[in-house]
């Protein structure tokens, strides 16, 4: 789910928009409103963000009246039966869940459909594969920029009223930078300054190699001190959309800028968590989906298994959250690797 800041003041009338279109998109839009709705999308990555978030619980209500998916889990016929109480209450529920916050929303949808919510230990064994299944880290900052660290990546700030400074200490980050050209932005990295004023960037530090890569906006990259050779100094590129500087740092070092396709970005920015809704899609595909997206690989054990059909929205980081559903609902049961592998089985298997 979304988790930005609360502290944004626009975040509370883009969540009532958001529900509003919610309601109208489900009773169906005129060709106006289908304009205008358009149109609100193309305003801001946050309505983009809100609508996907409310589309999701609210299918999620609809699927719990009438579980609208083509391999579902097992649950009490007689709960979701026609002229059950609850499942007519479940659109009485819907219309309070377009009047209550989001975060409250999503605190609904999880409290319904996962009621043991309590964290279960991780069956794997080492440290580091134990990092490699934790969720994205996301932090927001006291001038509302938004930091998300991939997995066992480490960041220090430093704010002052004239300079925003983060160092990246290891790992690799995104910054999504708030707008304030009275402060620079600077993101350090192993000697590197990524300089930005509102914009959205992505910094890499990886054995002795600085990755940058631009998102939105512009940026400049600055290493005065480790890029200058005898009399030579390298120029300082000005990164725009699309573009991507990787420097090389020790004895020798070198700077190339490149411009990456629109499946490179993806590829390269693929870390980061998003949405994923799913609408009668097999597992296999939905497998590939979150390898995509994390170190970590799930791997179909029973051939069985493949054709499986699924409409389900999950966030593309919460690889434990979908396994614990895989075995909790749908009848598959897990073997964690040490290495970082997960096999799905159906459950069944052991008997055969």
């Amino acid at each position: 789910m979304n988790r930005s800041s609360n502290n944004n003041p626009e975040k509370p009338e883009i969540e009532r928009q958001a529900a509003d279109w919610t309601m109208r998109i489900d009773r169906g839009l005129s060709a106006q409103e289908q304009d205008e709705y358009s149109q609100w999308l193309a305003e801001d990555r946050l309505h983009r963000e809100a609508i996907a978030v409310y589309r999701w619980g609210w299918d999620e209500f609809d699927r719990l009246a009438g579980l609208q998916t083509t391999h579902h889990a097992q649950i009490d016929p007689d709960l979701l039966a026609p002229g059950n109480r609850f499942a007519k209450k479940s659109r009485i529920v819907k219309g309070l869940f377009a009047a209550i916050p989001l975060a409250a929303s999503i605190a609904i949808v999880a409290m319904v459909f996962w009621p043991d919510s309590a964290p279960k230990p991780t069956p794997f064994a080492s440290k580091a594969a134990i990092e490699l299944i934790a969720r994205i880290e996301q932090k927001t900052l006291e001038d509302g920029s938004v930091i998300k660290l991939n997995r066992g990546a480490v960041v220090e700030t430093q704010y002052t009223p004239e300079l925003r400074r983060v160092t990246l200490v290891r790992g690799e980050a995104n910054f999504e930078v708030a707008k304030d050209p009275s402060r620079p932005f600077i993101v350090n990295v192993a000697g590197v300054d990524v300089r930005a004023v509102g914009t959205q960037f992505n910094v890499r530090l990886v054995n002795d190699t600085v990755d940058v890569i631009v998102s939105e906006g512009i940026v400049s990259v600055s290493a005065k001190e480790l890029l200058q050779s005898g009399e030579k100094v390298f120029e300082e590129p000005i990164l725009e959309v699309g573009q991507r500087a990787v420097m090389k740092l020790g004895d020798a070092p070198r700077l190339d800028v490149t411009l990456l396709s629109e499946s490179e970005m993806d590829r390269e920015l693929g870390w980061q968590p998003r949405l994923m809704d799913f609408d009668d899609v097999p597992m296999r595909e939905i497998v590939a989906a979150f390898n995509r997206s994390n170190r970590v690989q799930l791997v179909l054990g029973d051939p069985s298994l493949e054709g499986i059909r699924l409409s389900y929205s999950l966030w593309s980081d919460n690889v434990e959250g979908f396994v614990r559903l895989m075995e909790s609902s749908f009848g598959m049961r897990a073997e964690w690797q040490s290495g970082g592998e997960i096999i799905l089985k159906d459950a069944r298997s052991r008997l055969r």
